[in-house]
């Protein structure tokens, strides 16, 4: 017990380190520097009685250790939460890293939102107050041919506004195939429960047939849903139902159709040399009365969830009063207007929505940017790594086409004098941390995700990592 408490008693007093670092933090609020402070001893008299506990000897600090240990916790306090970072995974809509990067309009019309006032919900026409709605809904009905629209704040909140709105306490048929759960654990029947609807299974996992909807429509039916699968698919002996057929079932029973079409497209990019999948236009033209889908995947825009259809269903929807709770802001009202307006030029929206710009880039053009590239990272990671470009695979993400690779380049790291662990973790703890993957005992950076706009970051980014390891 002794030796511990003499342990504890080395600990630096927090007025102590406050005064000492007074000069190196005179521009950081002196709040946080207490609070880091303070943290800091904390963590450190924690570490002590483990090690205790675990039979451990417990090292002391000198006093240059914890000045340099004290200015670190509190660096990493001031650091922003929200960063950038250098995406080099290939993966072009990744969830995890924020999901599609804006366009540099996109980015401007937030800036304006959020340093001017803005007829957000006033009528500059009428002089009286408006509806935040309006100013993308005729937009959408250009881009998909809907009667109507509207916009809450994810896809998920679409589809559980719609189907509060329009089968609560009534029955929902679903194909058992397209009963799914996609990333953080949202699943279809979770999200019908919560609506208040009642879930009816219709066909098998891999087969459902037409038959198998028409047999469980009761008096308790309110509408037939289709869910588009996104991150999962079933291949060998399968059949669906097309949405053509669902609609015109749903016509002769009086029932409307409502489709989740999940990482919804206004292109078709099978254009491009991508897997065909269907558009929101496509979906509206073959009569859906509801279709839902998200604004931050194929779209390339910001989070939102897009609802378009028949206006007699929409305004249905937009009565809910849960509608208040789904809302969007102005700043995505400001950045959803912008990219939807490049839509209006098919040629437009591939060169300016960054999202379809990286989906559409030719394997031959990224390799020629990767070999400019490897020469100057060669300069600053040598003698610490060998550097190389090879072949390799990016994905889409945001679960869009997840059978489908796509040809790109990566420069490869090999490391040589530290290990491939030290130096992935110390690549995520940079002022701009670098996200790569690792395969074959190499570390990646896949250059369809990373702009030439952002090779200065890289490249400063790799200088800083590799000047702080102590030479030999």
């Amino acid at each position: 017990m002794t030796q511990i408490h003499d342990l504890l008693c080395t600990l630096p007093k927090i007025d102590e380190c406050l005064d000492d670092l007074q000069g190196a933090t005179q521009s950081i609020p002196s709040l946080l520097v207490k609070l880091a402070v303070r943290q800091c001893i904390e963590n450190e008299r924690q570490r002590i009685v483990h090690d205790h506990k675990a039979g451990k000897p417990s090292a002391l600090l000198t006093k240059e250790q914890w000045r340099e240990k004290l200015l670190d916790a509190v660096s990493r306090k001031n650091h922003r939460n929200l960063r950038q970072v250098i995406n080099g995974t290939g993966i072009v809509i990744h969830t995890n890293l924020g999901r599609s990067v804006l366009s540099a309009a996109a980015i401007e019309a937030v800036q304006q939102a959020g340093a001017h006032y803005s007829n957000l919900e006033f009528n500059l026409d009428s002089g009286k107050r408006g509806s935040r709605y309006t100013l993308v809904e005729e937009i959408l009905c250009d881009l998909t041919g809907a009667e109507a629209a509207l916009v809450v704040n994810n896809n998920a909140a679409a589809v559980l506004l719609t189907l509060d709105s329009l089968a609560h306490n009534q029955q929902v048929i679903v194909s058992r195939g397209q009963l799914v759960e996609i990333g953080g654990s949202f699943r279809i029947p979770d999200v019908i429960a919560k609506s208040g609807a009642q879930l009816i299974e219709v066909g098998t996992t891999n087969r459902t047939h037409l038959a198998d909807y028409e047999r469980a429509i009761t008096a308790d039916t309110a509408l037939l849903l289709r869910v588009h699968t996104s991150n999962f698919r079933l291949i060998g002996f399968t059949s669906e139902v097309s949405a053509e057929d669902l609609v015109r079932l749903g016509r002769t029973k009086g029932l409307p159709v409502v489709e989740d079409l999940g990482s919804g497209s206004l292109v078709d990019l099978s254009l491009c040399g991508l897997p065909s999948e269907p558009t929101v236009q496509q979906i509206v033209k073959a009569g859906v009365d509801v279709v839902t889908f998200s604004g931050d995947k194929l779209l390339g825009g910001p989070q939102a969830g897009l609802i378009v259809g028949k206006k007699e269903l929409i305004d249905q929807i937009k009565r809910n009063p849960l509608n208040r709770a789904l809302r969007i802001d102005k700043f995505t009202l400001a950045a959803l207007e912008s990219v939807l307006r490049d839509y209006y030029d098919l040629d437009l929206a591939l060169a300016a929505v960054p999202t379809l710009k990286m989906l559409t880039q030719s394997p031959d053009g990224i390799k020629k940017r990767g070999q400019r590239l490897v020469r100057r990272i060669r300069e600053i990671v040598s003698p610490w790594c060998t550097v190389s470009l090879q072949a390799t695979i990016s994905l889409v993400g945001g679960g869009a086409m997840p059978e489908h690779g796509l040809s790109s380049w990566a420069v490869v790291l090999q490391p040589a004098q530290i290990s491939l662990t030290a130096l992935e973790q110390g690549f995520r703890r940079l002022p701009a941390p670098i996200i790569g993957k690792i395969e074959d005992g190499a570390f990646l950076l896949d250059l369809r995700t990373i702009a030439d706009h952002e090779i200065p970051a890289l490249l400063t980014s790799l200088i800083t990592f590799f000047t702080q390891i102590p030479s030999e």
